[in-house]
């Protein structure tokens, strides 16, 4: 499919308008994330309507904390991605190529199964989903019409001008910031730092649920300094209530020689998140130990109770307080259960 975020230059020349990246591409050639193609002097979505998985996911899995706790959401991805990181745990997906494995899979099938499944929403997930913009706003759209949200979970990489087109039908968002200096991402992951700020604030103050997720990898990005500039920033930039996950690092693909993040350093984090006046802080990948529950700023008790992804109990009342002791709790929605 032609996509529709495209410049034209010079004759037979094109310049694709997703990411900041703003790939230029002579007759033949692809893009960086490998999905768009200058096909006879038009960029083609290489992946439009290619599906590399479709499942039905736990909200918390995403992970969202304050959407629609306990509700489903219908996952899809495709193949590719805009960023290079060497410790990505789907990058048999990220650094794929469109070619005949992937299943052709229409917008109208997609909102169809997730109305099927009983799915609030429709997760953009896996490997990067704005690469494959085109295929997400249609998807959106159409999910948007029949009372289906939808949910990015992302890296953030995407142009000013891409995200005001398409930012009326995100309904949520989670933003993974990988480090937070421009040289941490310029060297892990080719792109830039800012970018991914802008476009996460800009989403924030167009009404997007946005949460935050940072992969806290040992001896790279887990530095007391970077954590409290991210945690100024974030708070600074979008309030106090915006949750922030932080995530324990495992080895994985290019990073298999680094060990597990010690939990030691998550929890010490999490006290200078919370120190920077973040209030929602939560700890990823660390089962078993509650810190994946909402708990209440005032009064600290836990007000929605999680174990693994699966809620277990509810402490918020039909005005979206603590039952406990009455502080407001930002969650968007009711707890939804399934059998």
């Amino acid at each position: 499919m032609e996509t529709r975020y495209q410049e034209r230059l010079a004759e037979g020349t094109m310049r694709c308008i997703v990411c900041p990246r703003r790939c230029t591409l002579k007759p033949g050639q692809r893009g960086f994330c490998g999905t768009k193609e200058n096909q006879n002097g038009s960029i083609v979505n290489l992946t439009y309507g290619l599906l590399s998985a479709i499942a039905v996911d736990p909200i918390e899995k995403k992970p969202l904390a304050h959407f629609y706790p306990g509700s489903l959401s219908l996952s899809i991805s495709s193949v590719g991605c805009s960023f290079t990181c060497p410790w990505c745990q789907n990058w048999h997906l990220s650094t794929a190529k469109p070619d005949s494995s992937l299943k052709r899979v229409s917008p109208d099938y997609v909102v169809d199964m997730a109305r099927r499944q009983e799915c609030t929403s429709v997760s953009y997930t896996y490997n990067e989903p704005l690469i494959n913009l085109d295929y997400v706003e249609d998807t959106a759209r159409l999910a948007r019409k029949e009372g289906v949200k939808n949910v990015l979970v992302t890296n953030g990489y995407i142009s000013g001008e891409a995200l005001g087109r398409v930012v009326d039908v995100i309904d949520a968002a989670n933003v993974d910031w990988k480090g937070f200096t421009d040289e941490f991402y310029r060297k892990h992951c080719s792109a830039d730092l800012q970018s991914v700020l802008d476009a996460t604030v800009e989403m924030h103050r167009r009404g997007v649920h946005v949460e935050v997720t940072f992969l806290m990898i040992p001896e790279t990005n887990d530095g007391e300094d970077e954590t409290r500039r991210m945690a100024r920033y974030l708070h600074d930039n979008m309030g106090s209530d915006v949750p922030l996950h932080l995530s324990r690092f495992y080895p994985q693909y290019k990073f298999s020689h680094i060990p597990p993040t010690p939990v030691e350093t998550l929890l010490r984090a999490r006290e200078i998140v919370r120190a920077e006046g973040v209030r929602y802080v939560y700890v990823g990948n660390v089962p078993g130990k509650g810190y994946e529950d909402t708990v209440c700023p005032r009064c600290g008790k836990a007000v929605i109770e999680r174990v693994g992804y699966s809620v277990t109990s509810w402490n918020i009342d039909a005005g979206h307080n603590c039952k406990h002791c009455g502080e407001p709790i930002p969650v968007v929605g009711e707890r939804e259960e399934h059998l």
